[in-house]
């Protein structure tokens, strides 16, 4: 093991992992099929609006190869979106936004309360004395989105005011670039990391002994398989090396 290597393992070697994936699937339950009719909805939901594509096998294979405990909704953000919190106009989607307000609340109770609640339990079982927990949250970006090309592989979200998240953001970068030069990696792109989302609201939470990092993979990466197995055979190292499982 690198000198490099050594020092990212001692600098975690004392939390927890835990592993989620909020846009895991594009389910809709029948109770709510009436609202996905029509031209056009199939295609609305197979979209990366209907949910994240290959974000839950990114997850799947990155929690077989670190041995952490992944949590994954799989019910379409179309209905009522997790990574939102549920006072973010944004939780509801156009297809739901319009619905009675007796029938929005039902919607977070059934869908988004119970993944956010599972998370925060998860969380509370792994953390120890003197160990915190570093929970990653697994997502997926279109390549191309309103005419703009995001032209990488992969973006580590964190709040940039948080030392301790903007170290491990730097020392995985530096160490994605040794291990994988060719794998293009940027820090909070394509979205900030301190936005509404449940690792901003995990932070407020919880203060500094939770490490809440979002990864966000390119859906064109994760559908070649090369780019695939080369970027996430990178990160299950960082992984391993930040929680001293290696």
């Amino acid at each position: 093991m690198s000198p490099a290597a050594r020092r990212a393992r001692r600098a975690g070697s004392g939390r927890a992992l835990l592993l989620t994936c909020e846009h895991g699937g594009n389910r809709v339950p029948p109770a709510f099929a009436a609202l996905f009719r029509g031209r056009g909805a199939r295609a609305l939901l197979d979209s990366h609006r209907g949910f994240d594509p290959g974000a839950l096998d990114a997850a799947r294979r990155l929690a077989r190869a670190t041995g952490a405990p992944l949590l994954a909704a799989t019910t379409t953000r179309l209905l009522v979106d997790p990574n939102r919190s549920a006072t973010n106009p944004a939780v509801f989607s156009a297809r739901t936004r319009g619905l009675p307000r007796a029938e929005r609340e039902a919607l977070l109770a059934r869908f988004h309360a119970p993944h956010r609640r599972r998370v925060r339990e998860a969380i509370d079982r792994l953390a120890r004395p003197g160990r915190g927990v570093l929970h990653v949250a697994v997502h997926s970006f279109t390549p191309r989105l309103r005419g703009e090309r995001r032209d990488f592989d992969l973006g580590l979200l964190y709040d940039p005011a948080r030392p301790p998240e903007r170290a491990l953001a730097r020392r995985w970068v530096e160490r994605l670039a040794a291990a994988a030069p060719t794998l293009r990696v940027r820090r909070n792109a394509p979205y900030r990391g301190a936005s509404d989302g449940l690792t901003t609201a995990l932070r407020r939470e919880l203060g500094p002994g939770y490490l809440g990092i979002e990864l966000e993979l390119s859906q064109a990466a994760l559908a070649d398989r090369e780019r695939r197995a080369a970027l996430l055979a990178a990160l299950a190292d960082r992984l391993r090396e930040e929680c001293g499982r290696r």
